[in-house]
């Protein structure tokens, strides 16, 4: 497809996240933002309890996670199931869009993986040409 025809069909989509007051750019923000990103890439992995997450996504604190889980499941990304138990269990998972959405996530943690040889190498470069350490 050519970039022209790119650009027709982007624009008879009802939404523009380059538009200020558009929907879909605090969803982007929610998905892309460092700790929206790294719980759904933990949540494509399965189902897992608030502490679990915890644990897999490290350096997040609990009031960022719960900030990031309710705005995920407000954007319909994550389904929170709460167990009538004692201790009360609660569970977290993609719903089939979240699913969509972590997908092509991981498609970019991978391959910024996959890269980082070549960024660190850029990283130095950039530094011993600026002095900066």
């Amino acid at each position: 497809m050519d970039t022209t025809q790119e650009r027709t069909e982007a624009q008879d989509l009802p939404y523009d996240v380059f538009a200020k007051a558009c929907p879909s750019r605090g969803t982007l923000e929610h998905v892309t933002g460092r700790w929206g990103g790294l719980t759904l890439g933990a949540l494509y992995e399965g189902s897992l309890r608030f502490n679990e997450l915890r644990r897999r996504v490290d350096g997040v604190s609990e009031k960022m996670l719960s900030q990031t889980l309710h705005a995920l499941e407000r954007d319909g990304l994550v389904h929170r199931e709460a167990q009538p138990t004692n201790p009360p269990r609660v569970d977290y998972e993609l719903t089939a869009l979240g699913r969509g959405i972590a997908e092509r996530l991981l498609g970019l943690i991978h391959f910024v993986e996959g890269q980082m040889d070549d960024v660190l190498a850029a990283r130095r470069r950039y530094d011993e040409t600026r002095g900066a350490r």
